[in-house]
């Protein structure tokens, strides 16, 4: 779906993908205290559950967004909350996009399977050049087998694999997401992946 697409999306109020909520796995992470401190990414953001879920003062969290609406939305709903200082929102092209520092840590959700197939071998790219050297990646995989065209497109636990190993990434967990909401109960991989020793995305 190009920009204009998701931009209408927003607009119409058409977005299946929003819980409404954060994502119940990132909330027992957070708990969990095993996450990454320091900087850390979530693209393809909406309004910014997930964003708000990780921030705290020991991380400070961008939500990147290619809808102006989305963005403006989150924005909205989130500017008074008392964790505001510990992140913040942009509008721009994941792809294009040239933050001024790496992150420790990038969280993916209906991300990766909301582009094109033909682009996943970018996104790993990006992901590998947005990434820290020692930082994580985590990636929520909504399994999805019987979809025609997209978005969502489908997409398995190999689609990951495929183009992130090849950039030096290993899952040193993957495993069933057991918090899935309801309409995804099994249909959800929770994979956290470090770099192990691959060359640097030359992007």
């Amino acid at each position: 779906m190009c920009h204009d697409g998701w931009e209408k999306s927003w607009e119409t109020g058409v977005t299946p993908w929003d819980l409404g909520k954060p994502t119940p796995i990132i909330e027992h992470l957070v708990k969990s205290g095993t996450l990454p401190k320091g900087r850390a990414l979530v693209p393809g953001c909406g309004m910014g559950y997930d964003v708000v879920a990780l921030a705290s003062p020991e991380r400070f969290v961008v939500g990147l967004e290619i809808s102006n609406i989305a963005a403006e939305k989150a924005k909205q709903w989130s500017s008074s909350l008392p964790n505001a200082d510990w992140f913040s929102f942009l509008i721009a092209d994941f792809f294009k996009w040239r933050p001024n520092e790496p992150f420790d840590l990038i969280f993916d959700y209906t991300f990766f399977c909301a582009l094109d197939p033909s682009m996943r071998l970018a996104w790993a790219e990006t992901v590998s050049r947005l990434l820290k050297p020692d930082g994580e990646l985590i990636t929520l995989i909504y399994l999805i087998s019987d979809q025609e065209g997209g978005p969502p497109y489908n997409n398995t636990v190999a689609d990951y694999q495929n183009v992130l190993e090849p950039l030096g990434f290993k899952a040193v967990w993957m495993e069933d997401n057991e918090l899935a909401i309801k309409p995804r109960k099994g249909f959800e991989k929770l994979g956290r992946w470090k770099r192990c020793g691959r060359r640097q995305s030359s992007l």
